[in-house]
């Protein structure tokens, strides 16, 4: 069920994939915690991020990495 939080709209955010139709990418929430930021101060600046969130962008890019 976590695919189904990662969501591809053609006209939002340049058809990038983002989280639960929200304007939040994939690649925002891996390019924050990549420069060391937590789950947590994520979601305290993002509260609309849920818990499993963060495990769909987990999965989808473990899964991109797979191709």
């Amino acid at each position: 069920m976590l695919a189904e939080r990662i969501t591809i709209e053609p006209g939002k955010r340049s058809g990038q994939p983002c989280i639960r139709g929200l304007r939040i990418t994939v690649w925002d929430v891996l390019g924050w915690l990549a420069a060391g930021r937590t789950e947590q101060e994520i979601s305290e600046d993002y509260p609309e991020l849920e818990k499993d969130d963060f495990k769909a962008v987990y999965d989808y890019a473990a899964r991109l990495g797979r191709i």
